[in-house]
Protein backbone atom coordinates (compact mmCIF):
# COMPACT_ATOMS: atom_id res chain seq x y z
CA UNK A 1 0.00 0.00 0.00
CA UNK A 2 1.80 3.54 -0.68
CA UNK A 3 0.54 6.54 0.97
CA UNK A 4 -0.70 9.28 -1.14
CA UNK A 5 -0.46 11.95 0.75
CA UNK A 6 1.78 14.67 0.09
CA UNK A 7 4.98 14.78 2.28
CA UNK A 8 8.06 17.12 1.95
CA UNK A 9 10.98 15.92 0.68
CA UNK A 10 14.79 16.71 1.25
CA UNK A 11 14.95 19.60 -0.67
CA UNK A 12 11.13 20.85 -1.43
CA UNK A 13 10.03 23.66 -0.19
CA UNK A 14 6.86 24.64 1.10
CA UNK A 15 5.81 25.84 -1.70
CA UNK A 16 6.28 22.66 -3.74
CA UNK A 17 4.11 20.91 -1.65
CA UNK A 18 1.36 23.15 -1.72
CA UNK A 19 1.38 22.81 -5.56
CA UNK A 20 1.57 18.56 -4.68
CA UNK A 21 -1.89 19.15 -1.87
CA UNK A 22 -3.87 21.64 -4.92
CA UNK A 23 -2.73 19.06 -7.49
CA UNK A 24 -4.73 16.30 -5.42
CA UNK A 25 -7.55 18.79 -4.67
CA UNK A 26 -8.38 19.43 -8.04
CA UNK A 27 -7.88 15.42 -8.68
CA UNK A 28 -10.47 14.93 -5.68
CA UNK A 29 -13.21 17.66 -7.02
CA UNK A 30 -12.78 15.78 -10.80
CA UNK A 31 -13.56 12.79 -9.57
CA UNK A 32 -16.48 14.10 -7.57
CA UNK A 33 -17.99 15.76 -10.82
CA UNK A 34 -17.32 12.78 -12.70
CA UNK A 35 -18.89 10.16 -10.47
CA UNK A 36 -22.02 12.23 -9.28
CA UNK A 37 -24.77 10.63 -8.65
CA UNK A 38 -27.07 12.78 -10.94
CA UNK A 39 -25.00 11.84 -14.00
CA UNK A 40 -25.08 8.06 -13.10
CA UNK A 41 -28.57 7.97 -12.29
CA UNK A 42 -30.09 10.11 -15.51
CA UNK A 43 -27.78 8.05 -17.81
CA UNK A 44 -29.39 4.66 -16.88
CA UNK A 45 -32.78 5.79 -17.10
CA UNK A 46 -32.14 7.44 -20.16
CA UNK A 47 -30.60 4.14 -21.35
CA UNK A 48 -32.97 2.21 -20.21
CA UNK A 49 -35.96 4.78 -21.13
CA UNK A 50 -34.73 4.01 -24.52
CA UNK A 51 -34.57 0.25 -24.65
CA UNK A 52 -37.90 0.13 -22.94
CA UNK A 53 -39.69 2.65 -25.66
CA UNK A 54 -38.34 0.79 -28.37
CA UNK A 55 -39.75 -2.30 -27.08
CA UNK A 56 -42.97 -0.61 -26.43
CA UNK A 57 -43.14 1.16 -30.29
CA UNK A 58 -42.63 -2.65 -31.31
CA UNK A 59 -45.19 -4.49 -29.14
CA UNK A 60 -47.47 -6.71 -31.14
CA UNK A 61 -51.65 -6.82 -30.26
CA UNK A 62 -51.46 -9.35 -27.97
CA UNK A 63 -48.32 -8.14 -25.54
CA UNK A 64 -50.72 -4.47 -25.37
CA UNK A 65 -53.83 -7.15 -25.03
CA UNK A 66 -52.41 -8.17 -21.65
CA UNK A 67 -52.34 -5.03 -20.36
CA UNK A 68 -55.76 -4.45 -20.64
CA UNK A 69 -54.78 -2.48 -24.28
CA UNK A 70 -52.57 -0.31 -22.48
CA UNK A 71 -49.03 -0.06 -24.32
CA UNK A 72 -47.65 -0.50 -20.36
CA UNK A 73 -43.90 -1.01 -21.99
CA UNK A 74 -44.25 2.90 -24.35
CA UNK A 75 -45.76 4.90 -21.60
CA UNK A 76 -42.88 3.14 -18.68
CA UNK A 77 -40.10 3.93 -21.41
CA UNK A 78 -41.15 7.35 -21.79
CA UNK A 79 -41.44 7.91 -18.02
CA UNK A 80 -38.22 6.79 -17.83
CA UNK A 81 -36.82 8.98 -20.43
CA UNK A 82 -37.85 12.32 -18.89
CA UNK A 83 -36.98 11.19 -15.51
CA UNK A 84 -33.58 10.89 -16.81
CA UNK A 85 -33.40 14.40 -18.47
CA UNK A 86 -34.57 15.66 -15.27
CA UNK A 87 -31.43 14.20 -13.59
CA UNK A 88 -29.10 15.09 -16.58
CA UNK A 89 -30.77 18.96 -16.93
CA UNK A 90 -30.18 19.42 -12.55
CA UNK A 91 -26.85 17.91 -13.41
CA UNK A 92 -26.44 20.71 -15.92
CA UNK A 93 -28.16 23.33 -14.39
CA UNK A 94 -26.86 22.97 -10.75
CA UNK A 95 -23.37 21.48 -10.64
CA UNK A 96 -21.65 20.25 -7.94
CA UNK A 97 -19.64 23.68 -6.35
CA UNK A 98 -15.81 23.36 -6.22
CA UNK A 99 -14.29 22.55 -2.90
CA UNK A 100 -13.56 24.99 -0.70
CA UNK A 101 -9.94 26.10 -0.35
CA UNK A 102 -8.46 24.43 2.86
CA UNK A 103 -7.03 27.12 5.44
CA UNK A 104 -3.30 26.08 6.72
CA UNK A 105 -4.10 25.88 10.50
CA UNK A 106 -0.16 26.74 10.98
CA UNK A 107 -0.60 30.51 9.73
CA UNK A 108 -2.74 31.51 12.62
CA UNK A 109 -1.46 33.41 14.90
CA UNK A 110 -2.43 32.31 18.73
CA UNK A 111 -4.57 33.67 20.71
CA UNK A 112 -3.83 35.03 23.72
Amino acid sequence: MTDESPRPEHGATEHDVNREVTELEGKSATAARIFDLRRIIGGLFVLYGVIVTITGITDSQAAIDKAEGVNINLWTGIGMLILGVFFLAWLKLRPTPPPLPAEDAGDEEPVH
